[in-house]
């Protein structure tokens, strides 16, 4: 297998990039990524309130292009 740098890796198209982080990223355990991004206690209780106000009212979820535009993203 050859040596590819990683100058060469970042000019890459988007897609080709994203693919190799997520593989890279899925080649962890769950213990190596769980140490690679801690999730504080509190957000993790954010989310988990979050996720069940949207089970209860799944019709008030917004779609991803009208929060695109809000934040100007479009």
């Amino acid at each position: 297998m050859g040596t590819t740098t990683l100058q060469e890796l970042l000019a890459l198209p988007g897609p080709e990039r994203l693919e190799l982080a997520m593989s890279l990223w899925q080649s962890l355990d769950a213990a190596e990524q769980d140490e690679a991004l801690p999730v504080d206690a509190a957000f993790c209780a954010e989310l988990e309130q979050r996720w069940a106000r949207h089970q209860q009212n799944p019709e008030n979820a917004l779609d991803w292009e009208v929060v695109r535009q809000d934040l100007d993203l479009a």
